[in-house]
């Protein structure tokens, strides 16, 4: 009985320590924000340093276009703050992926999406933005970002739907029938950032076809400023997927943010879409958090966040903050509740041994959910590098207004990639083809694919 009473003793002194190691922070000084975000960075680098797959750099285990998204919060991170010690880390994993300058390595080209490969493309164009550091001998970030554009414009399918991306590239993925909002959202805000960054209306041009495609089908609903995640090719895009996610807000709003900028404001809808989409995405600050912590409210209610969706708030959190500096207006309907999240989120960083683990579930303030990961370091630093943003005071920078990052808008041309099957037309009978081509490729790609993913 004693030694019960001793261990309770000593159990409850531990969860004691345990919680007052959780990150100190003070939302309004720069330096507490800034040594946070360390501390949060420092552990997310951890896990990518003891990865299985660390002899590749650049790949995480079992997934490939995670790396990009982390680059992509890494490198607003250094902008922010300064600290330059994983930049080494960011641009040899940035390069060694680049495939053709395109960010399609052949490794993975064969069961990637094209979401997979927008999140590098955006990880490029962020850093070209920045001004992130390029190495001598090596593609300019700016380049990369416009050879994925290269790469992803002629997949624009015309035969469902009257246009869209397709979710995923090739016929034997189930992805294949459904063109879902990530997919085109990130190259509708790619497109658009390329034409603020570059200057070139090509790419204006394209992301008012896709915005005003979108807006055609579930996926971007102007009416109500609703986003569906999904919509397929059989019923032409009339079907919808109703899952909310925070990261297919963000990229149409992020999207819409730019071409405001880059039309100096002039075409009303482009702001119109920032205000309504921003309404609408009041969904993610739920009654559990008092209406001012960000949540992902489709998972996190339930606990059952798999591995991607744990990072969409860094995403939102990063879009939506740098947005701010774009378009006017905007600071007072974006960081006050991006201010609380971080807070919230700061108090769920107390696990582990170091007591600065973070948890996903930011409304369980006081108590850390005992979840941790790569994943949900990746998204608390968003967030925490979001709300620096204000400190830093700076537009992303383009061509014009001192962004060294070169421009090649034939980049990623010289490559195969684009030669990407599509299907005529899609209906019923199209759904059983589809079976048949699966298992034509399966049995030509089984062998192949399986190395890949276990080489990788």
């Amino acid at each position: 009985m004693i030694l019960s009473k001793w261990l309770a003793t000593l159990l409850s002194g531990a969860l004691a320590v345990q919680g007052a190691l959780a990150i100190d922070l003070n939302i309004d000084d720069e330096n507490s924000l800034k040594t946070a975000a360390k501390t949060v960075a420092t552990e997310m680098m951890k896990f990518y340093d003891e990865r299985d797959s660390k002899d590749v750099p650049g790949k995480m285990d079992g997934t490939w276009w995670e790396g990009g998204s982390m680059f992509m919060t890494l490198i607003l991170y250094w902008f922010v703050t300064g600290d330059t010690q994983f930049t080494a880390a960011v641009q040899e994993g940035m390069y060694w992926q680049k495939g053709d300058d395109n960010f399609f390595p052949s490794n993975y080209s064969q069961y990637l999406g094209n979401d997979d490969q927008v999140f590098w493309g955006l990880a490029a164009i962020t850093a070209a933005e920045l001004n992130y550091p390029e190495l001598d001998g090596e593609p300019s970030w700016a380049s990369l970002a416009q050879g994925v554009f290269n790469t992803q414009y002629p997949r624009w399918d015309t035969s469902s739907c009257h246009g869209g991306m397709r979710w995923q590239i090739w016929p034997y993925q189930d992805g294949y029938l459904t063109k879902n909002a990530i997919s085109n959202g990130g190259l509708f805000q790619l497109s658009a950032r390329l034409a603020l960054y570059t200057g070139n209306k090509t790419y204006a041009e394209w992301a008012e076809r896709i915005w005003d495609w979108s807006a055609t089908t579930p996926l971007l609903k102007q009416k109500n400023w609703n986003i569906a995640d999904t919509t397929t090719c059989g019923t032409q895009c009339t079907d919808h997927g109703d899952f909310q996610w925070t990261y297919n807000y963000a990229t149409y709003i992020s999207g819409a943010a730019y071409m405001h900028n880059y039309t100096n404001g002039t075409e009303t809808k482009w702001k119109e879409g920032v205000e309504g989409l921003i309404k609408t995405s009041q969904q993610f600050y739920p009654a559990s958090g008092n209406g001012q912590i960000l949540s992902d409210i489709t998972c996190e209610p339930l606990g059952n966040c798999d591995r991607n969706q744990i990072t969409f708030k860094a995403y939102f959190s990063n879009w939506l903050g740098m947005l701010t500096t774009i378009v006017p207006g905007t600071y007072d309907l974006i960081f006050p509740q991006l201010k609380t999240s971080a807070q919230a989120a700061a108090k769920q960083c107390s696990g582990g041994t170091s007591g600065s683990l973070c948890g996903i579930r930011w409304t369980k303030q006081a108590e850390w959910d005992k979840s941790s990961g790569l994943e949900q370091q990746m998204a608390v630093l968003g967030v925490l590098a979001a709300n620096l943003i204000p400190f830093k005071n700076q537009a992303p920078y383009s061509l014009e207004s001192g962004g060294t990052s070169k421009s090649n808008p034939n980049a990623g041309t010289n490559t195969s990639d684009n030669a990407i099957p599509v299907l005529n037309t899609i209906g019923t009978g199209d759904k059983a083809g589809a079976g048949v081509l699966t298992v034509i490729f399966v049995t030509g790609w089984a062998v192949a694919v399986t190395w890949m993913i276990r080489g990788g």
